[in-house]
């Protein structure tokens, strides 16, 4: 609890924004799906073959699972990362309860009413505006506020894409394997949804006529407390268009887990030490394919992949067990597409096949290729990216010959550790340098037949970000030949291990090394 505490007070500023900018992304949301939806409502209200293609296409929309959805609107919006998709996202996910309940409130107005309005001589226009909506509102509103809490739990998916919110510490907490993080990130998402819950229903129940009036005093606390909610997502919008794209910043990524998060820490820091230029850090974004696709389509400038990864699940070309070579074709092709690979950081980290120690030491396993003996009894689990990518798991057991009588469980790689300590897992893929090995007391098994090719870790940089400030290539340049894999490895400890703050870790490390200056 002490530790939570902690956390809090030191992290209250930052928890804040966040908020702030879940909030402005919901609401933003929920107002363009009324905008949507609430026309398209009146349109399906008029015509039965409308509603039923209206209706069915807002359902099959809100069938996609949400993951699958995010990676559609990547393609879409061309591996622009950040709110533009979040926020179409939440829009198509807000359609469906607006539109029913736009029809369902129309179609509930008493048809005495309407008729009234008729004979009175107003157009249908009037009819709609002046009589038929203002009753159907209470209704509406309903819809709205199923839409806004629905809205607020899938925002914190959106994090994974680099828009900014709660969901950036429930996925920190993943990688990191932290529950502080992860409640800091769900408790106040969780009351964001109350929150805009009673709100709503505040206001729903004010503009129903037939419910009884409410005292003075909880219209104040209804008012206030609306206030308060709207005041917050107006700071979290002008937070976002302050941290907008503009000509001095340099947008940093990285992927999910403690070691590339560490080093986009370095490459902000380096960007801020020594040149003009400010650093929005954009880390925890998800996988390779994301990363790359963002920094090809111009939505980060820089992150850290390394050579082998990029050889084959990038380029998609074959496995090559030379360095040299390794680097040289990386080099070159992504040389085409406008990107910059500099020097590597110093150390390599290779996938490494993992056992509980003690298991490993009673079955005699030392090698891969000691696991065909036991490959029909052990349990196996890979992440998604490992069970596809062709130095993965295919290649793998072609490789070694291994037959699991299991079929190998794919999850989240950064939950394979925590599932072998368990003996939930036997065998698992994790990396090299993870601090994690350590700490949980699990073996590397020794890539024998040398299937693995060079994962050296280095930075890639949009060429035109490069262009357009000269000083940055020596910046992050700075880094090169600087980590080796026992030091990498320590850092991840101090993050995977002792639970420390992957910014504080990699300031500490520039500072030590001498790379930040005077």
């Amino acid at each position: 609890m002490n530790d939570l505490l902690e956390l809090l007070r030191s992290e209250r500023w930052s928890l804040f924004e966040a908020t702030a900018a879940h909030l402005d992304l919901v609401g933003e949301a929920i107002l363009i799906a009324v905008i949507l939806g609430v026309p398209l409502g009146i349109l399906a209200s008029r015509s039965k073959g409308a509603e039923r293609s209206i209706l069915g296409l807002a359902n099959v929309l809100q069938t996609i699972p949400s993951l699958a959805l995010l990676g559609v609107l990547l393609i879409l919006f061309q591996g622009q990362i950040g709110k533009p998709p979040a926020l179409a996202a939440l829009v198509i996910y807000s359609l469906l309860p607006i539109i029913k309940n736009t029809i369902l409130g129309l179609k509930g107005v008493d048809r005495g009413v309407a008729e009234a309005a008729l004979g009175m001589g107003m157009t249908p226009w009037q009819r709609l505006t002046l009589v038929e909506l203002p009753l159907a509102v209470p209704v509406l509103l309903g819809g709205v506020r199923v839409a806004a809490v629905a809205s607020v739990g899938m925002a914190t998916i959106a994090a994974a894409i680099g828009a900014r919110g709660l969901g950036s510490y429930i996925f920190r907490g993943i990688s990191l394997a932290d529950p502080r993080l992860i409640l800091l990130g769900s408790v106040p998402a969780a009351a964001l949804a109350l929150a805009c819950d009673a709100a709503l229903g505040e206001l729903e129940g004010r503009l129903d006529p037939t419910r009884p009036r409410r005292t003075g005093l909880r219209d104040i606390l209804a008012v206030s407390a609306t206030l308060i909610l709207v005041a917050l997502g107006l700071y979290g919008a002008w937070g976002e268009l302050g941290s907008g794209a503009r000509a001095d910043t340099i947008v940093i990524g990285s992927k999910d887990s403690a070691e590339p998060v560490i080093l986009g820490h370095m490459l902000a820091d380096l960007v801020e030490a020594h040149t003009p230029l400010k650093a929005d850090r954009r880390l925890n974004l998800g996988g390779s394919l994301i990363c790359f696709n963002a920094l090809k389509q111009g939505g980060l400038d820089a992150y850290v992949e390394y050579t082998g990864t990029a050889l084959t699940a990038i380029l998609k070309r074959p496995p090559d067990n030379d360095p040299a070579r390794v680097r040289s074709t990386v080099g070159e092709m992504l040389a085409k597409d406008g990107i910059a690979m500099l020097p590597p950081l110093g150390f390599e980290n290779t996938f490494a096949i993992l056992m509980r120690r003690e298991q490993a030491e009673a079955l005699g396993i030392r090698k891969i290729s000691d696991l065909a003996r036991y490959s029909e009894t052990l349990r196996a689990g890979f992440g998604p990216e490992f069970m596809n990518r062709a130095d993965g798991y295919p290649g793998l057991v072609k490789a070694y010959g291994l037959d699991f009588a299991i079929r190998p469980r794919e999850m989240d790689r950064n939950l394979l550790y925590q599932a072998v300590e368990k003996k939930s897992l036997d065998v698992a893929a994790g990396d090299s340098t993870d601090g994690r090995v350590a700490s949980l007391d699990l073996v590397v098994l020794e890539d024998d037949r040398r299937y693995f090719p060079p994962y050296e870790a280095v930075p890639l940089v949009r060429a035109g970000a490069i262009e357009a400030h000269p000083r940055l290539r020596e910046a992050l340049e700075r880094l090169a030949g600087k980590i080796d894999a026992p030091t990498m490895r320590k850092l991840n400890h101090e993050v995977d291990g002792l639970k420390r703050d992957p910014a504080e870790v990699a300031r500490e490390f520039l500072q030590s090394a001498g790379l930040l200056g005077p």
